[in-house]
């Protein structure tokens, strides 16, 4: 049976990514589109993650993304990015992050 955008959603939002490309792999669903809806917010919290392990398109593609969005939303995806990384403590220890450089 075919997956609803509401569970595809959850599932990308609650596994965890083996690496920075799957990281990528979700930023650009997410702001494309693809499979689930487009949430820029979710997008820049995948991107971002997969920026902080040295990831040059995500690290392009966040910066993208985040001339689209507001203030606060960057920060909402900021947040997310950080609350992601709590329950996973594999991943890279959170950078902090300029509004240039979003």
């Amino acid at each position: 049976p075919q997956q609803t955008n509401a569970t595809i959603r959850t599932l990308f939002q609650t596994e965890a990514p083996a690496n920075a490309d799957m990281m990528l792999e979700l930023g650009i669903k997410n702001s494309s589109g693809n499979s689930v809806p487009v949430d820029l917010v979710i997008a820049h919290k995948w991107l971002n993650l997969a920026a902080m392990k040295c990831n040059a398109e995500a690290i392009c593609l966040r910066r993208e993304i985040a001339a689209q969005m507001t203030d606060a939303q960057i920060g909402q995806a900021q947040r997310a990015a950080r609350d992601w990384l709590k329950p996973h403590p594999e991943a890279p220890k959170a950078v902090p992050s300029l509004r240039a450089a979003a």
